[in-house]
């Protein structure tokens, strides 16, 4: 028969060590028990993706409950590493103070920086040297893993940072319109139909990634700027969804015709919205 722990909750790093101790003890909790860092990876990524949800809708109570959350994730992989003998939590932390005290000198130590565009070259500077990229290649430094539209961000980055990059905002703006142009030729118009669609591919991935380089020149972050469009989307159409509920009916059961009405009508419900409550999201 089980033993049945007492634990006492106490906000220090400690007492959730010990807590994720007490789950993976032999008399603990049989899921806790078969996790491994791999396993793990699937949580850690979930609770991220909350966390970033929670601190854009600015919603207090949602943010420090997902920062836990992402916080006893992190926690409990320090202590399955630890119990695999292979660090502690401790030196994570050890490691980490220092990599952030050597990467900023302009702080802790004598360089003289002024600009926060100086700070990330400085920055990718110390990295490279720390990494060794010079045996390697400069791209090296972003992960795979990464989601395609952040990546595709961080590529450009790093070639803007060795000054592979577009003059001026004009330049890059013109060559994601020629982009579009290769794309649309790859289009049966007017039917729309795609010729090639390996071709078609490439190239609207042509139109994406110097849309990309649009927004970064523009110091505009495009993965803010989609999910910003996304959730404008979400909204509108719940409004229409919520319209088809007041005459009886789901959205599905609605013409063509009277959706493009209720789409209408939710945006100019929205601009009123926003004209009396700007701040509001």
């Amino acid at each position: 028969m089980a033993s049945h722990r007492k634990v006492t909750p106490s906000p220090t790093f400690s007492a959730v060590l010990e807590l994720i101790a007490a789950l993976r003890a032999e008399d603990g909790c049989p899921w806790d028990r078969k996790q491994t860092p791999l396993s793990m990876t699937v949580y850690l990524i979930e609770e991220a993706f909350e966390l970033v949800e929670a601190i854009r809708a600015d919603h207090t109570a949602d943010i420090q409950e997902e920062m836990g959350d992402v916080l006893f994730q992190i926690l409990f992989l320090m202590s399955l590493y630890q119990q695999e003998g292979r660090f502690a939590p401790t030196d994570v932390l050890h490691q980490n103070l220092q990599k952030m005290i050597r990467r900023h000198p302009h702080v802790f130590g004598t360089d003289k920086i002024e600009t926060a565009g100086e700070v990330k070259v400085r920055w990718r500077e110390i990295k490279q040297q720390e990494k060794h990229f010079d045996s390697g290649s400069l791209m090296d430094s972003v992960p795979k893993g990464l989601p395609a539209l952040l990546r595709a961000y961080r590529i450009s980055e790093r070639a803007a940072g060795i000054g592979f990059d577009w003059d001026h905002l004009n330049g890059v703006m013109a060559q994601a319109e020629a982009e579009w142009d290769e794309f649309k030729d790859e289009l049966d118009r007017p039917n729309g139909v795609v010729k090639d669609k390996a071709k078609a591919t490439e190239e609207f991935g042509d139109v994406l990634f110097t849309l990309i380089n649009v927004a970064r020149i523009a110091g505009i972050h495009p993965e803010t700027a989609l999910s910003q469009s996304t959730g404008k989307f979400v909204r509108r159409f719940k409004r229409m969804e919520s319209m088809a509920a007041a005459e009886g009916r789901t959205v599905a059961e609605v013409s063509r015709e009277q959706l493009e009405k209720f789409w209408q009508k939710s945006k100019k419900m929205e601009a009123i919205r926003d004209a009396a409550d700007p701040q509001e999201d």
